[in-house]
Formats: C-alpha cells, sequence, structure tokens
C-alpha cells in the first residue's frame, strides 16, 4: 500500500512523524486522584504505531477538572506520572503531544478538588448534567465569571502547564479550543455575554483563545502549539450563531499570524451533530499555511481522499484506536477492524475496555 499517502512521513511545526495518522484526543476517565499512571502508559504505548498520539483532556489547572478522574499537568506529581507515558510512547517510536483542556463552565463542584472553582467567562450555567463520583449525576454547576485578575493567572496556569509538558517528555501540545470547554466558551456569545475586551464582536471574544495561543507559543516554540477547533459543534451546549463562519476565518488568521503548527479540526457529524460545513473547512485550510488534521468519523478511503484533495495534511482517528490498538498495522495489511467496541468502558476505571483489546491474530 506505498501508494496512500497516509502512511508517508512528514513534519508537524518541528516534530517528525512516521505516518500521517492521528490518534485523536478521548477522554478515558483513569487518572485516580487525576495522577497519570502506569496503566494510562501502557495504553499509549500500545497504539504508539500513529505517527502522531494527542493525549485525552489534560487539565492546566485545579479548575478545569471539571470531569471525575481526568488528568492534570499542574503538579510534580502529574509530571512524574506523565513521563511514564511519553517514555511508552518514544520507546515505540512514537511521538504525542498533550490536550490541555480547562473544561470551564462543563463541570461540577463535587469533581474540583478543595480550593478550586468552577469559572467560566460569564456566569452562564451550561445545560445537561455531570458524572460526579461522589454523588452520581448532577446538573451543571453555575460558573463564576472570570475577573480581569482571573483571565492573568489562567493563561499563566496554561504558560506553566506548557512548561511541565516539556519537562514530562512530551513533543508538543495542543490548545483545546472545541467542544464547548473554556477556549470555545470564550469565542460563543451566548456562553460569553461579557461587556469588557473579552466580550462582544468577534475580535473580542477571540481575545482570550489567541493570548492563550500567543504565550504558550512563546514558552516552547510555535512549532510545538497546535489547537483543536469545532466550527458549528454542539457539544457541551454549543449553539449556534450567525457570526459563527467569520470568527472562526478571523481566529484562523490570527493562529497563522502566530504561526502555531497546526489546527486540528474536529467534526462530529458522525455521532449525530450538525456538520461542519465544507467551506468552513476550505476557509481555514486557504487561511492557515501550516499543518491541518482532519478528524471525525473517517475510515480509510474518506481519510486518502481528503489528503490527496490537500484539504488536510493528517488525519485523526478516535474510537477506532480504541479497539484496534494496532489500527496503523491493520491499515497497512488491510486486515479487518475490530468491531467489538465496549462503549459502556469508555469511562471506568480499570484496565477493562482500556488496555485489554487485542492485536490483530489470523
Amino acid at each position: 500500500m506505498e501508494a496512500y499517502k497516509l502512511f508517508t512521513p512528514t513534519k508537524v511545526g518541528s516534530i517528525a512523524v512516521k505516518n500521517r495518522i492521528v490518534m485523536s484526543p478521548m477522554t478515558r476517565c483513569r487518572a485516580i486522584g487525576n495522577v497519570p499512571n502506569d496503566l494510562m502508559a501502557e495504553y499509549y504505548g500500545q497504539r504508539a504505531g500513529a505517527g502522531l498520539i494527542i493525549t485525552e483532556g489534560t487539565s492546566p489547572s485545579p479548575n478545569g477538572l471539571g470531569y471525575a478522574r481526568i488528568p492534570g499537568i499542574f503538579s510534580q506529581e502529574q509530571v512524574e506520572g506523565w513521563k511514564k507515558v511519553t517514555s511508552a510512547v518514544h520507546a515505540k517510536g512514537g511521538k504525542i503531544v498533550i490536550q490541555f483542556m480547562h473544561s470551564g463552565r462543563i463541570g461540577h463542584p463535587a469533581n474540583l478538588p478543595e480550593g478550586a472553582v468552577l469559572l467560566g467567562p460569564s456566569a452562564v450555567k451550561a445545560a445537561g448534567q455531570m458524572w460526579t463520583d461522589s454523588q452520581q449525576m448532577q446538573d451543571m454547576g453555575t460558573p463564576k465569571a472570570m475577573t480581569a485578575e482571573e483571565i492573568v493567572s489562567t493563561k499563566a496556569e496554561f504558560v506553566a502547564a506548557a512548561k511541565n509538558a516539556i519537562e514530562a517528555g512530551f513533543d508538543g501540545v495542543e490548545l483545546h479550543g472545541a467542544n464547548g470547554y473554556l477556549l470555545e466558551q470564550f469565542l460563543s456569545p451566548f456562553s460569553n455575554v461579557r461587556e469588557d475586551n473579552y466580550g462582544g464582536s468577534i475580535e473580542n471574544r477571540a481575545r482570550f483563545v489567541v493570548e492563550v495561543a500567543t504565550e504558550v507559543a512563546a514558552a516552547i516554540g510555535a512549532d510545538k502549539t497546535g489547537i483543536r477547533l469545532s466550527p458549528y459543534g454542539v457539544a457541551s451546549d454549543m449553539p449556534h450563531y450567525p457570526e459563527i463562519d467569520a470568527t472562526y476565518q478571523y481566529l484562523a488568521r490570527q493562529l497563522n499570524n502566530i504561526g502555531i503548527a497546526y489546527i486540528h479540526v474536529v467534526d462530529h457529524s458522525a455521532m449525530g451533530a450538525p456538520a461542519v460545513p465544507l467551506a468552513i473547512k476550505q476557509t481555514i485550510r486557504h487561511t492557515f499555511t501550516n499543518t491541518i488534521i482532519l478528524a471525525g468519523g473517517y475510515d480509510l478511503a474518506h481519510a486518502e481522499a481528503d489528503l490527496q484533495s490537500g484539504l488536510g495534511d493528517m488525519i485523526g482517528f478516535g474510537r477506532p484506536f480504541i479497539n484496534n490498538p494496532d489500527l496503523v498495522e491493520r491499515f497497512e495489511a488491510e486486515k479487518p477492524l475490530s468491531a467489538d467496541l465496549k462503549m459502556d468502558l469508555f469511562y471506568s476505571a480499570d484496565e477493562k475496555g482500556y488496555t485489554d483489546y487485542p492485536v490483530y491474530s489470523d
């Protein structure tokens, strides 16, 4: 299958990768006490055939730990835990970046450590419920509107986390600007009703995202910094608004000016969400000159077609990597993919449905 562009090496910023297959970020809730562990190292090591692994969403701050058992990277203990993961991936020739997911208003106080605060751009509660280990399902909490000082301190947390990521051995970082978490909460006029210079106009609502990207890139290198976006996504109570197209065109232009390594565009239509219009993907492609990663419901043929057309440079695969740890090898050898996907174990706490999926066997 040498003719497939998907299996050819490339560079993402300064990161040289062996193929154009990305393991998409997927929350798996195995970080007991919010600390990465040996089980997580085994899981990521099993999937190091990907050209680039993007970790599950990892909070840069105690305030961003909205979900139960998601990892952080703000303490030395967490850095040491992540070193196990990066070592396991690098030992098998893989590359791995960490996704910074500050959940913002998407969370519940029962999931936050003592002293942490549920924050958002505005005090606008998200619809829906959240699992808590101590109280089971609970309505989302109402966030505290971030003060000017909290905006500054939160940006500093992203920068500190980026430095921690490099110490932990990561090849780069991805800012989670998708799925209705803190960065996207600033972009939307529904979750951001501020009247200062972080709210109102498109430029103001994009300001926090642009500043975080600028400061992280300055700290560790733009060539090690990426971002994930989900224009037209509706996850985590993100209704559509008239300025979506203009917002993402403006944002792509600003990110291009910063010179970050990649933009990762996710389309959740395969899971029932509205599709991201092709025109938006083309706009981002034409506006942003570095690597474009596309993700969302891809199979081998669709992935290759979007690479050949130039719409994307790398393709992300999510769920197929869960039950096919050897996904790349199966693609290359034209072996069938496993259909055994234990969805009820996606967010459980142990190895079942996590590290116990077998590789292909004749």
